[in-house]
Formats: structure tokens, sequence, C-alpha cells
């Protein structure tokens, strides 16, 4: 069989799996679902607008029926499951001087959200994971400079949903590896072949995907493909990356049917990445499923326990998360994030595009692992700060000096972001922002003033990805870099926390609304990202009108 006959006749099969995925699929969401597992209290604390009945009066249904843009939301199928987290809220410089936290580049919650979204579903508030919706858009910070790991880029100005605070803008640029410089892969592509996995929206979209990762690979790479479903299976191991053919052919010739024996997958995948690793190189499991595990160890503390048995290994864990109905975010991003690897969310082609080829360096390549970042705050300059987000990334003050603490990785070009919401402390002549005609006789109303003018000092700390030993590196600032008309790159990163706040109707988004989001969004230059979430602002706002 000739190599161009076996490419077209596995492409083929997808197709006719895809088809039929898509003839069976069952009802819409939400058309018989059972009782939602959402909260009892509404959630985005917004009016919701349900389909008019037949005891409803004229005017009320004529009043909805004129909207054509409106659709009734769905609720999430029960079956899908999110960890539950609180927002940590305003800390007390004098108290706590020091936000400590393991670097973020998931971007997971962002995009299943906007499944969500575009689905007409409600968003279950912590499907919302407000760092991941900020570090999903590029902000075009500059390169580090040579001999350095990481760039930094620091901006202040008004907050935009309190007037009464500031906002500050942190991020850190990975260095970018030129073509020449990127080291050879060893992949292990572990999916799940499951029943829960049939449909169009889950193995197809899978296929799809790890074909056109495959098409990016060279001689020097080295592909291994696992199935788990009842049972474990190796479909290829070891194939050279030229090999194009077989690995396609055992890649569109897996089907989906039986249990989720996640562990055993887990397990087969690990022996073979240890069996051809490449010392030097990038050596890495990928796990595409719907995280819905239901044979061996399956709990989130099981699954932790297991992956950190083995992330010692130089072998990274990258998740990539599917479909739509019984999603386990909680479990994936447990992996993920014990696995030193990232997370996504693949729910089209595009998206596939975007993770897997657009930006293959920074999800494949670690420049960096156990990236801490901590920010110490002077009292005297400001009174209290807000992280936002990051709730399930905090750390203790002394973890950031302890090199054995595990904490995020950095892929070649990633940037990540980090935005403080912080009030500042009251100067001698001023009493919360208010001028005092007698502030002379007032002895206790400035704050202790240690004659430091400067708000914070960011550090961060990492290890090479060849190296064991912590790097520090920290700068001080303060409102030198206060900008009264901030950068379209503030503009765009508070716009998404706003969009991140609304959709979890947390007590700390002010005068946030979807008006901001769509008006600043939209008045900025046309990206695909951001016309993007210019769509899904528009969407939501009509869903929770």
């Amino acid at each position: 069989m000739s190599s161009s006959f076996k490419r077209k006749a596995a492409l083929a099969s997808a197709c006719v799996m895809m088809m039929s995925a898509m003839c069976s699929c069952g009802e819409k969401p939400g058309d018989s679902a059972p009782e939602s597992n959402r909260k009892n209290e509404h959630t985005n604390n917004n009016t919701i607008v349900t389909s008019a009945h037949a005891d409803e009066s004229p005017a009320e249904y004529d009043s909805y029926s004129r909207d054509d843009s409106w659709k009734k939301p769905y609720d999430v199928s029960p079956n899908e499951e999110y960890r539950e987290y609180v927002d940590s809220g305003f800390k007390d410089t004098e108290f706590e001087p020091l936000s400590t936290f393991s670097v973020d580049v998931d971007t997971a919650s962002y995009t299943n959200v906007r499944r969500l979204i575009e689905d007409g579903m409600f968003v279950p508030e912590d499907s919302v994971r407000a760092e991941e919706f900020i570090n999903y858009f590029d902000y075009d910070y500059p390169d580090p400079e040579e001999g350095r790991t990481f760039g930094d880029y620091v901006e202040i100005a008004d907050c935009p949903w309190s007037s009464s605070s500031k906002l500050i803008m942190i991020g850190i640029q990975g260095k970018r590896l030129p073509e020449e410089d990127t080291p050879p892969s060893n992949l292990v592509f572990l999916i799940d072949s499951s029943g829960s996995m049939a449909s169009y929206n889950k193995l197809p979209l899978v296929q799809s995907a790890f074909s056109m990762l495959a098409e990016q690979l060279t001689e020097n790479d080295r592909i291994s493909i696992v199935t788990y479903a009842g049972s474990t299976d190796t479909r290829i191991e070891g194939a050279n990356g030229r090999e194009k053919d077989d690995i396609l052919e055992a890649l569109y010739s897996i089907t989906a049917a039986g249990g989720t024996n996640g562990e055993g997958g887990i397990e087969k995948a690990y022996k073979l990445a240890e069996k051809y690793f490449i010392e030097g190189g990038n050596n890495r499991v990928i796990l595409a499923t719907d995280g819905d595990l239901n044979i061996g160890k399956c709990s989130e503390s099981e699954l932790k326990k297991l992956i950190e048995s083995k992330r010692d290994k130089g072998i990274y864990l990258s998740v990539l998360g599917f479909g739509t109905d019984n999603y386990k975010d909680n479990k994936l991003e447990t992996l993920a994030d014990n696995g030193n690897g990232n997370y996504s969310y693949i729910d089209s082609i595009d998206e596939a595009r975007r993770v897997l080829v657009q930006e293959m360096k920074g999800t494949l390549y670690t420049i960096a692992k156990d990236v801490k970042i901590q920010v110490e705050f002077n009292p005297s300059q400001i009174s209290s700060y807000r992280l936002i987000g990051y709730d399930n990334r905090l750390m203790n003050a002394e973890d950031f000096f302890d090199d054995k603490k595990d904490a995020g990785e950095v892929g070649a070009g990633h940037s990540v972001t980090a935005l403080y919401e912080v009030k500042l402390a009251d100067s001698g002549d001023t009493y919360r922002g208010v001028q005092l005609e007698f502030a002379s006789e007032h002895e206790d109303v400035p704050a202790d003033n240690s004659g430091r003018s400067e708000l914070c000092k960011l550090s961060v700390a990492y290890k090479p990805v060849e190296s064991n030993k912590e790097v520090y590196e920290s700068q001080l600032f303060g409102m030198e870099k206060y900008n009264s008309v901030p950068s379209n790159s503030f503009v765009l990163a508070s716009a998404a926390a706003e969009f991140a706040m609304l959709l979890r109707d947390t007590e700390y988004k002010g005068n946030s609304s979807y008006d901001y989001i769509i008006n600043s969004v939209g008045s900025m230059t046309d990206n695909e990202k951001n016309s993007e979430l210019l769509e899904l602002a528009r969407e939501a706002q009509r869903l929770y009108r």
C-alpha cells in the first residue's frame, strides 16, 4: 500500500467516524437534563429570562420575542465537574506585605467557558479562573535581554471598575527559541478511547489535533501512541517523526468503546517515555481526554499522588481536554498542575491549531521550571492589595525560597501576566483621598513612612530546564510606571479580568460591566482573539441580561 493511499485512507476513516458521531449525537444540552449541579442562588447576579409560558401575558412574551438575538440558556450538565475555590480578596499590607504564587500558563478555563457561552449555557462559577482568562491573550511584551531567561513588564493605571483603586499589571516574557536551538522531542500521545469519547467533538477532534502536531515533527523526533479504555494498548512506539503515514494510520485506527482506565494508560505512557528518553530533549506525555476516569485511581487526590511520583523523571505532562456533558475539569487541572505541564481545552480545529501548531514551542518546549513570583508591597505607599485569580496557585511566603516546592513551568516564548488591584496609602495631607485643611494637626493620619517611595518589589524564582539550582531575580518599581492613558495591553488585560469577574459574580467586581468590555476591546486594532472576546462579551450580555 502506497504512503499517499495510506494517509488518504486514514483521513477518510476519520471523516466517516466524525459524520457517524454527529448523526448519533444526543439531544441538546439541557433538553432533558437532570437536576442542575449549579448552586441554589443564581450566579452572575443578573436577571435570567426564561422562555414564555402559556400563562404569561402577551405583553411579557412580545418584549422578549422581538429580541431575535436572545435564546433560552441551558444549565450545564450535572455530570461536569469543577473544583470549588474562594476568591482570596484584599490583604492588609501592614500584616501581609508579601504575595507569592506559582505561575500559570494554562488557558483551559477560558476556552471551556467559551464553549459554554457559545452553546448558550449558564457558566458555573467555579469553571472561571481569572488568570487563565488574562493569560489567554497576547500582550506583546519585549523579549528578555541577551543572556536572560525572562524579561519583565510593569504598568500601573487607574482601575476601570473601582475609582478608589489602581491596577498594577505585571508581565514576564520567556525567551524564544530559534529554530536551530529547538531540542528533539520524545512524545507519547496518550489517548482516551473509552466509550465516553465517541461523540464528534471528542475522539475525532483528538485525532485531527494530533495529526496536525504530527505534521510538524522531524526525523529527530520520536512518537509513541497509547490508548486506554477498559485496558491499555500501544498503537505505535518510538516511531521516527518522518514516518508520518504510519503515525497517522495508527492514530486514525482508534475507535471509542469501553471503560476508562486512566491509571493504566498513564503508567504505560510514562514507561514508553522513559524507554525512548532523549537526554537534553523534550520528553513529554500529551494526554487527550474528557477526564471521565472510572477504572483504577480516579479521584483527584489519587491522581495527584500518581502524577507526583512521575514528574521528577524529567518527563512533562501536557493535558488537552475535550468534549461536553461529562467533562471533568477538576481532574484534568489536577493532572496538569502536578505533572509539570500545561492544560488546554480544545473545542475546535482552530483551537487545536493554535495550541499545537501556532504556539507549539510554548506548548511543548519548557525553558524554566518551578517558576514562582513574589511581590512585596510597601505599606507606606499601598494600604491593601488583591491578586486577581491564581487562587489555586497561592503559596506561603517562605515557599518562594524553598527549592523543593513544586511550581509552574513556562515554555519558549510564553508570557505570564498577573493583575493586582491596589489601594494607595493616605499621604500626610489627605485622608482616604480627601484633601485635609488641618493635616498638620493630625499625628496619626499618615502611615509610617520609611522614606522609600517605591510601591513594590517584584521577584521571580525559577530553575533553568537543565538544572535544579534556583535562580532569583528582582526589581523595584513605583509610580514612574503609572500611565494616565493606559496601553492597549493594559486595557485588554483588564477587560479579560472584568469578563471573568462578571461571569464568576465575584464580590470584588465593583463597577465591571459587559459594556466596558465591549467598548474597550472594540476600539482596539482588530485581531482574532480580541474579536472573539468582543463577541463572547456580547453573547454573555444577552444570556445574562
